[in-house]
């Protein structure tokens, strides 16, 4: 059963914070030795971080597991030992030792890669960042600034509704997980 084109996901261990040059570091050493059939993807997972400095807005990419790096690969011959060789490279995640590399499960992949299979959701409340009746705060819109509670939570749409105090008179918003922040 040595079909070359079952490819699996993998963790691999990097140096934390080098993870996008560790990132560069495999794709430019499996380009050189003629191994793209065996790894079709490297990723560093980040999730967009947006923070205000002096007024303004700015959107940076935060790496969401540091010392994470995910690679789509059919670890076969030699590729684990390449890719064990590479600069900042600590190793696989899950490997026994002197044993395999172990793959990921697809719902793992999945929501590392933000695509929140229904199950993982109950199983998993660290998705839901906010909790029913928790007071935050407005950090984006019109409303910048604004304390509220948190009435709803729709996971799907990453949207939260929020009762708002303005000018005296309770009202509800629906804002993006990215609008607001806890108190």
């Amino acid at each position: 059963m040595s079909d070359n084109n079952v490819k699996k996901w993998y963790v691999v261990r990097a140096v934390s914070g080098q993870e996008n040059k560790v990132k560069a570091y495999i794709e430019t050493e499996i380009n050189r030795l003629g191994m793209g059939d065996f790894v079709s993807q490297v990723l560093v997972p980040t999730e967009k971080v947006v923070t205000v400095k002096e007024g303004k807005k700015i959107v940076k990419d935060k790496v969401y597991f540091p010392g994470y790096v995910m690679i789509e690969a059919n670890l076969a011959g030699e590729i684990p030992h390449i890719i064990k060789s590479i600069t900042s490279v600590i190793g696989f995640l899950g490997e026994v030792k002197g044993g395999d590399p172990v793959p990921l499960r697809i719902s793992e992949v999945n929501r590392m890669l933000g695509k929140v299979d229904e199950l993982a959701v109950t199983g998993d409340s660290r998705a839901v960042a906010f909790m029913l009746g928790e007071t935050i705060k407005v950090i984006d819109g019109p409303f910048n600034g604004f304390n509220g509670t948190v009435e709803k939570i729709n996971e799907e749409k990453r949207k939260v509704e929020v009762m708002v105090k303005i000018f005296g008179r309770k009202t509800p918003l629906e804002l993006g997980f990215m609008q607001v922040e806890k108190v």
